[in-house]
C-alpha cells in the first residue's frame, strides 16, 4: 500500500477516525477511532463501502485484535434532530477518541472538517481509502452500524431495515407511508418530518 497517504507526523500513536450513517433515515450515527499497531500490519484495509460484508467482518475482528487501541461511538437519534447531522456525527467522533486508551498524539480525521478538540489533527479526503487508520475506523463503525440496523429489523419488523440500513430506498419510503415513524427515524430529515405533517406519526 505504498500510495497510502503519509503525514509529516510519524509515530506509533497517530488515530484514524471516521463515521458511518449520515445519510439514512433511521439510527445513529457511528463513529470509530482506531490506533494501528505497526508491528503487527494489516493487509487489505481500505474504504469500508468497497468492501463485501463478509471481508468486513473479517477484517474488524482482525482490527479489534491487532489495534493498539480502537473505540466505537455514537450520536443518537435524538442529538442528531437536535444538533443537525453534521455536528452529531463531529460529536461521535469526538466520543470515539475520548474512548482512545492510550490516548493518540495525532488525530486523522476523515472529510474536510474536524471536531472542537485539543488534539493536534488534521482532516483528509477520502482518507478511509487513503489512510490505514482512517479505513480501519470506517471498518469497525460501518460493521457496529449495520448490525445495530440488522437487529432493528426484528425490534421494526417491515421496515427493511436489515436489507437498506436505514437508507432512504423506495422500499424504506414505502414502509415509512404504510406503516408510519418510529421511534428509530430521524424525525428531522424531510421524507419523515413530511410523513409526520401528513399525519403518519
Amino acid at each position: 500500500m505504498d500510495d497510502l497517504f503519509q503525514v509529516d507526523y510519524e509515530g506509533p500513536d497517530i488515530a484514524g477516525v471516521d463515521e458511518v450513517g449520515r445519510g439514512p433515515l433511521a439510527g445513529d450515527v457511528v463513529a470509530a477511532a482506531v490506533i494501528l499497531d505497526p508491528a503487527r500490519p494489516i493487509a487489505g484495509l481500505r474504504d469500508s463501502k468497497k468492501l463485501s460484508e463478509s471481508r468486513r467482518e473479517a477484517l474488524a475482528s482482525v482490527i479489534r485484535e491487532r489495534a493498539t487501541a480502537w473505540a466505537v461511538a455514537r450520536a443518537s437519534v435524538a442529538e442528531i434532530d437536535e444538533l443537525n447531522i453534521l455536528q452529531a456525527s463531529l460529536l461521535a467522533m469526538k466520543r470515539a477518541v475520548a474512548a482512545l486508551t492510550p490516548q493518540p498524539g495525532y488525530v486523522l480525521v476523515d472529510g474536510n472538517r474536524l471536531p472542537r478538540w485539543s488534539y493536534p489533527s488534521e482532516p483528509v479526503i477520502k482518507g478511509d481509502d487513503r489512510v490505514p487508520a482512517i479505513a480501519a475506523a470506517s471498518i469497525l463503525a460501518k460493521v457496529q452500524r449495520d448490525g445495530e440496523l440488522i437487529a432493528l429489523e426484528k425490534a421494526y419488523p417491515g421496515y427493511g431495515f436489515a436489507a437498506h440500513k436505514g437508507y432512504p430506498t423506495a422500499a424504506h419510503l414505502n414502509a415509512l407511508k404504510t406503516l408510519g415513524v418510529t421511534p428509530v427515524h430521524r424525525r428531522s430529515y424531510a421524507p419523515v418530518r413530511e410523513i409526520i405533517e401528513a399525519g403518519g406519526d
